[in-house]
């Protein structure tokens, strides 16, 4: 009896991966670099009520200031035939430094959805995933050039995918001649208010022999809880957007941490590129609103109201020297808008970067960056510069060079 129980067993299972026709993939990036900084706060406040520190750091990281972050994830496919297909993503984030579970402690904290492809009518997902703005104008901006160093301030755009989106649907077209689009939304999951905390996107892109182009526009109500508030360890009252640091803790994101009361934050941003040989040249732009500052009183410690914004205008030089060499520069200029009359805060970026390749799966790199701050920033204090994720200085400048390597499996 046990035998036939066996046998039985077997040959369901069997029979159920023959009938799948599926097909599961594990991926993934282990990178490591070493990052220096010429100046980084050890404090926020001192008596002299500028931040405290000012010396120069040399650490490891998991890739956070290098070309890519670490990850591994599991990919899966299903045909169901009629030319529908079942599809899945699920995707961690780690530090190779110690092992450490990336994006605040959240398991597959980078991506987890499952959806169906539809051919030409494309693909729904349902998940944790990123926006259209991820989707279509981040690959114009970002890549192997340069790296995390790049972000624009605090990642305030999000077009770094800093911040990943819960509880959403989303759809993505096929291309159609070059032309791609899609939308996506969050449900906010408020009883009684269900705008509490949605976020809806929407984008497109075209890409048509050596020219392309993408434009997008996310909106986040409530963006401390539905967009910044995404992550395991986010708090559920306080100020995830950011911290103004304290005599023993230095700041966090001073480009945007004062705005953590906004009702409503909206991003447009746009990216083209152009091919010429071995040469990419690119620009873009993104400007994101900050509205009905002040509407959650308990975060509005520097009693804001109306609205502000952050714009970001970007040029970029990408060239492949050699089939394993290849380097970029990109130049970047945000501008704040002012906020209860206050001066708004400016930072001048220079990034350059190189990377070469051992093999297909593996390259080392170097990666720089150059960053001036000057007016007042959103915690109301004089702006200093603050690069990639990296810890801001304690003055208006800041240097920071990573070097390291990168393995794709």
């Amino acid at each position: 009896m046990k035998k036939l129980l066996f046998a039985f067993s077997v040959s369901s299972l069997m029979a159920g991966t023959a009938s799948a026709q599926g097909s599961v993939t594990l991926y993934g990036i282990v990178t490591g670099n070493v990052t220096y900084s010429n100046n980084a706060q050890t404090a926020a406040t001192s008596p002299s009520g500028k931040p405290k520190g000012g010396s120069q750091v040399a650490q490891f990281d998991s890739g956070s200031s290098g070309l890519a972050s670490s990850r591994w994830g599991l990919k899966g496919v299903e045909d169901l035939g009629g030319g529908l297909k079942a599809l899945f993503q699920l995707e961690n984030g780690f530090s190779v430094n110690n092992g450490a579970i990336g994006q605040g402690g959240t398991e597959f904290g980078r991506q987890a959805w499952v959806g169906v492809n539809g051919g030409r009518y494309g693909t729904f997902t349902l998940g944790r995933q990123g926006d259209t703005s991820v989707e279509f104008v981040s690959p114009l901006i970002y890549g192997w050039y340069w790296g995390n160093l790049a972000i624009h301030p605090a990642d305030y755009d999000n077009l770094n995918f800093t911040h990943r989106i819960n509880n959403s649907l989303k759809y993505l077209s096929d291309s159609f001649n070059g032309l791609r689009f899609g939308a996506l939304y969050s449900v906010g999951g408020v009883a009684g208010n269900v705008t509490q905390n949605q976020l809806w996107s929407t984008g497109a892109s075209y890409t048509g022999g050596a020219f392309a182009i993408a434009a997008s526009i996310v909106n986040a109500r409530n963006p401390n809880t539905s967009l910044y508030g995404t992550n395991a360890n986010a708090s559920a009252t306080g100020n995830n957007l950011g911290s103004a640091g304290s005599a023993t803790a230095a700041e966090s994101n001073p480009a945007i941490a004062g705005f953590a009361s906004a009702n409503t934050q909206q991003t447009i941003s746009v990216a083209a590129t152009y091919t010429a040989g071995r040469a990419i040249v690119g620009a873009a732009y993104s400007t994101t609103q900050f509205r009905g500052l002040g509407s959650n009183s308990s975060l509005n410690t520097l009693h804001y109201s109306g609205s502000t914004r952050l714009s970001t205008v970007s040029a970029s030089l990408r060239f492949q020297a050699t089939p394993f060499l290849r380097f970029g520069t990109s130049f970047d200029y945000t501008e704040g808008g002012s906020v209860n009359g206050k001066e708004s805060a400016k930072y001048e970026q220079l990034n350059l970067g190189a990377a070469y390749s051992l093999s297909k799966a593996t390259d080392i790199y170097v990666t720089g960056a150059y960053q001036h701050a000057s007016g007042t920033d959103s915690l109301g204090r004089p702006a200093v510069a603050a690069i990639g994720y990296l810890t801001p200085s304690t003055t208006s400048n800041q240097v920071a060079v990573s070097a390291g390597i990168k393995h794709l499996f």
